[in-house]
């Protein structure tokens, strides 16, 4: 497989029992396929580390803007997107695998986002606060001023129909 920064050759190298497809010598960036990231993206997964100090050419530039073409599928240009809400680092995912292409350096600092499971999510709370909240806010007086106004057409029903004319309700018998 092809490397889809350098045209460098992929190198198959084997981390915490999984296989992933290094650029060695080349751009030092880093093929995983469809899920594999996920076992290596956390700083308390130690199989990670053996990705983190990949053999580079330096002569190498990488232009990060460049849109890179999956190197499984052929024709398919890969999304980049940010991996967190810190919006620090952006990664390259194919849309049509599901694979991820990391340059030099990017496993690195994603595993340095976060120290805890407890910190992401609590920046993941405040990040979603700090884009919605208005919204929210909106949202919640609509919903709130709607069940005022379905309270207050149950109570005109509560003087139009006497609770005497409710089957079950009278003494006096039913309809």
């Amino acid at each position: 497989m092809q490397c889809p920064v350098c045209d460098n050759h992929l190198s198959e190298v084997e981390a915490g029992g999984i296989k992933v497809d290094i650029c060695k010598g080349g751009c030092g960036g880093i093929w995983f396929d469809n899920y594999e990231f996920k076992k290596f993206d956390e700083p308390h997964e130690s199989e990670g580390e053996a990705l983190l100090d990949i053999e580079k050419d330096n002569a190498i530039t990488v232009n990060a803007e460049t849109r890179r073409s999956c190197p499984k599928c052929s024709g398919i240009t890969m999304a980049r997107h940010f991996v967190s809400v810190k919006r620090k680092v952006e990664i390259d995912e194919c849309p049509g695998c599901g694979s991820i292409w990391l340059d030099a350096g990017e496993l690195g600092n994603i595993r340095n986002l976060f120290k805890t499971e407890e910190e992401k999510i609590e920046a993941a709370d405040q990040y979603f606060t700090e884009v919605f909240a208005d919204d929210l806010l909106k949202v919640r007086q609509e919903s709130e001023e709607k069940v005022a106004q379905a309270k207050r057409f149950a109570n005109m029903f509560k003087f139009i129909t006497p609770s005497y004319y409710i089957p079950g309700k009278q003494i006096w018998g039913a309809f």
